[in-house]
């Protein structure tokens, strides 16, 4: 039995999620199951149509409701997606639980902490959930030193230079 891995893919730049679905494929094509469940984004890739055609192989989820940017919503919106999100992480929980898939891609989660949505804590306390042989990506612009400690392998996604 392999070893499962804890990977982050962070930074300004974009690629991170293209690169986590990349590493989807990549587990698709070897016949096995991947979880993708995206925090802070527009609805985008989890209603794809294209997308939708990797299934069963490749399942996305997207557990908030609202289509604007979470730091645009009033408190009471606010209150309300928090409690999807905590919905979507409970469901990770749940798949890891289980181990239904042998890569569980958390799209944006370095978001929830960084805005403050759950602490480093509650991020580590889910990631004890991970069995032996499963692997999970984390994405997300922003990661403090406390999140680096819980990867095994961290990719820092930056922009060198901008095309006009």
């Amino acid at each position: 039995m392999e070893k499962g891995m804890i990977y982050i893919y962070s930074g300004d730049g974009h690629g991170k999620s293209p690169a986590a679905l990349g590493k989807a494929l990549q587990k698709a094509c070897d016949g096995e199951n991947v979880v993708i469940i995206c925090f802070l984004k527009k609805r985008g890739i989890s209603e794809s149509e294209f997308v939708r055609r990797l299934e069963p192989e490749i399942k996305i989820f997207r557990f908030e409701k609202s289509e604007e940017d979470f730091m645009q919503l009033s408190e009471e919106s606010k209150t309300e997606e928090i409690a999807n999100i905590k919905n979507g992480l409970n469901f990770a929980k749940k798949v890891m639980n289980t181990g239904e898939c042998s890569l569980l891609i958390l799209d944006e989660v370095l978001e929830l902490v960084d805005n403050g949505i759950i602490s480093v804590e509650e991020l580590e306390i889910l990631l004890l959930c991970k069995p032996e042989d499963m692997d999970v990506i984390m994405t997300g612009v922003a990661l403090n030193d406390k999140v680096y400690k819980l990867a095994d392998e961290v990719t820092k996604v930056e922009t060198v230079q901008s095309v006009q």
